[in-house]
């Protein structure tokens, strides 16, 4: 059975949540080299308009392609994720990407994805495409 085969357009996907505490959030800008205070000084955050530290775009997108990455198993390869950032998600909240399969063609699957905070505020939407690997 492919991994096309086990999917049908309108299914949801796997949830994949995860808890952007201010640790997590400041290793992460360690390790990406960002160090903009907006992620880890309140005070800063404040000055540049914002209600209080945030959690930065990059995080986010590993989200996306963990969602997409549970979805295609070993059978298959994420080869693409995109996303748009659509509002600021505080340091502190837990962010949760789920998804919808959007269409299916020969060995492909796309799918839309959407991250909401835990307040239920819509953080950023996006898609993933999956492809079947071929194994040797």
């Amino acid at each position: 059975m492919t991994l096309p085969s086990l999917w049908k357009v309108g299914d949801t996907i796997e949830h994949v949540a995860l808890q952007c505490d201010p640790v997590r959030v400041l290793r992460f800008g360690a390790t990406t080299h960002n160090a903009h205070r907006i992620h880890y000084d309140t005070d800063h955050a404040r000055a540049e308009g914002l209600d209080d530290r945030v959690v930065m775009a990059q995080l986010q997108g590993t989200l996306f392609f963990r969602a997409a990455a549970r979805l295609a198993g070993e059978a298959g390869a994420v080869t693409s994720v995109t996303w748009r950032n659509r509002a600021p998600a505080p340091v502190g909240c837990v962010l949760t990407v789920s998804g919808t399969v959007t269409r299916i063609e020969g060995d492909r699957i796309e799918v839309a994805l959407v991250e909401h905070a835990d307040d239920g505020a819509l953080c950023a939407e996006g898609s993933a495409v999956i492809t079947t690997t071929s194994r040797g």
